[in-house]
Formats: C-alpha cells, sequence, structure tokens
C-alpha cells in the first residue's frame, strides 16, 4: 500500500547558511475507483483510508446511501502489466438492486486533488438527488464550542504535523467531540474520507454533526455535507458565492474564517446559540 508520507532531499537555507538535507513531503499519487469493475473517476490522493474515500465519493454522488448499498470494496490486483497490484486502483461491488451510476457520471479523465467535483456543480442536481434534508436537522450549537474547533482539529492532524502539507476534515459533536478526522492532499477526499467512514459504519445520515475543514468551504464541499446529511459545515478561511448558495438553498449552516473568537456566518444562524446580535 503506498505511504502517506515521501522524504526527499532539498536545500535548505536559513539565515544566510544553506545545507542539504531530508523532507518529509505529503504523498500524492493517482486511485482509480471502479464499481463492478468499470472505471468512474480518478482522483489524486494521498494514499490511506482508500476504502473510506470510494464509499464517501460515491454518497456524493448519490449512488449509494447507507452500508447495505455496498456489498464489498476491494483493491484490484492486475493493475500493473506484470500482474502487481499498485494499491490504486479499488473496486466497489454494489449489493444487488443498487442502482449502478449513470454513464454520465463516468471521469475517464483524472480529477485533481484541489478540484473536487467540477463540471457537476449544479444546484438542481444536488436538490434532487440528496436523500435527507439538513434543513430539518434541530442542531444548535454554542459559539464557544465552535471557536474550540479549529485548533481540536490541529492538535488531531498527526500526518500535518511531519509534512505541513495535508487538508483536514474533522466530523464533530453539537459538544464539540472529535467524531472521526481524516487528512488528505485534496480538500474533497479529507471529506470523503470521513463521509465514507460514516457509510461503512453505518452512521448516516450524520444528523446533529459539525464538518469543520481546514481549508476554504468550496462548492463541492457543501454539496458532500448535504449528501451525508451533515446540517453545518465550518471552515477556517471563505466560502465561495455558490457554496454559500447552495447553502442557502438546502439549509445547511455555512461558517467561515473561523480563527479565534471570531467567524462569519453566511447562512444557518439561526442554529448558534449564545450569540447577541446587534
Amino acid at each position: 500500500m503506498g505511504r502517506v508520507t515521501a522524504r526527499r532531499r532539498v536545500l535548505r537555507v536559513r539565515e544566510g547558511g544553506a545545507s542539504y538535507r531530508p523532507d518529509t513531503l505529503a504523498a500524492e499519487e493517482p486511485m482509480e475507483i471502479r464499481v463492478g469493475g468499470r472505471p468512474l473517476t480518478v482522483t489524486m490522493r494521498t494514499p490511506g483510508d482508500d476504502f473510506d474515500l470510494a464509499a464517501g465519493f460515491l454518497v456524493s454522488e448519490g449512488v449509494v446511501h447507507s452500508a447495505r448499498d455496498v456489498a464489498g470494496i476491494r483493491y484490484c490486483a492486475g493493475a500493473t502489466s506484470d500482474g502487481g497490484n499498485t494499491y490504486n486502483v479499488v473496486d466497489v461491488v454494489l449489493a444487488p438492486g443498487t442502482a449502478a451510476p449513470d454513464a454520465s457520471l463516468e471521469r475517464n479523465f483524472y480529477t485533481t486533488s484541489s478540484c473536487g467535483l467540477c463540471g457537476k456543480a449544479s444546484l438542481d442536481a444536488v436538490r434532487t438527488t440528496a436523500a435527507w434534508s439538513v434543513a430539518e436537522d434541530p442542531l444548535r450549537i454554542g459559539t464557544e464550542v465552535l471557536t474550540a474547533l479549529p485548533d481540536r482539529l490541529r492538535a488531531a492532524q498527526r500526518v500535518f504535523d511531519s509534512t505541513g502539507g495535508l487538508h483536514a476534515a474533522g466530523l464533530f459533536s453539537a459538544e464539540g467531540e472529535l467524531l472521526c478526522l481524516r487528512e488528505d492532499v485534496g480538500r474533497h477526499n479529507a471529506v470523503d474520507k470521513v463521509v465514507g467512514h460514516a457509510l461503512r459504519s453505518g452512521l448516516l445520515p450524520l444528523r446533529g454533526t459539525v464538518l469543520m475543514v481546514s481549508g476554504r468551504a468550496s462548492f463541492e464541499l457543501v454539496q458532500k455535507a448535504v449528501m451525508a446529511g451533515i446540517p453545518m459545515l465550518a471552515a477556517v478561511s471563505a466560502p465561495s458565492s455558490l457554496a454559500v448558495d447552495l447553502a442557502a438553498e438546502s439549509g445547511l449552516t455555512l461558517v467561515g474564517f473561523l480563527r479565534g473568537t471570531s467567524m462569519n456566518v453566511y447562512c444557518g444562524d439561526e442554529r448558534l446559540e449564545t450569540v447577541p446580535v446587534a
């Protein structure tokens, strides 16, 4: 199986001096996701939690909604010319009665680690395929709990400590308890790994939870939260305009610039407690 980190020799320049030394980098390798042996997409990711990544991706696409929809997930042998296993090809076997992905979803080009679901950014598509309504979720959370999440997320990032090059996605309870954390070079991959873990554990929909991400809140991250039934998405950086549109359309609470004791709440502020509004 691929490694999460890699070592490379670098020239390090500090205060007028220079020296060669090894540096630890976040690993990035392609992973092809197949469904029933049929190629669906290729994404650039950090190896690790690959089955969660594949399962979470299929949740985001509306292909599966529960652990019952998946009969099995495995690495494909014979992915190389000599018949070896690169651990970079994952095949998902759907349970009997679960419809295969529509042919229009096939992506024979690869998805970059920063891109996500480019080309599928449609508000109508998410509204019609989401299995659960996050607008009906009764989640309430105190601002003091929210402002503590970035530090809790950062403290749990093991690979980031050695590389400084990974995004993180953490699933928290309304009380601020960390339920699941995943890291990856791609923001959307980290979220897919969290969602895939929840699917495989039989936890969907993720009602009453908060998804905290280490970067910005893009459209695809809001989409993935909605598709998993997560009622709140919080990010340390800015959301995009389309992310705000989708969150408002779906009834998701979207928080950006969550740093220190401050934050911007772009929609769904009724879920926040202890906030006096001038």
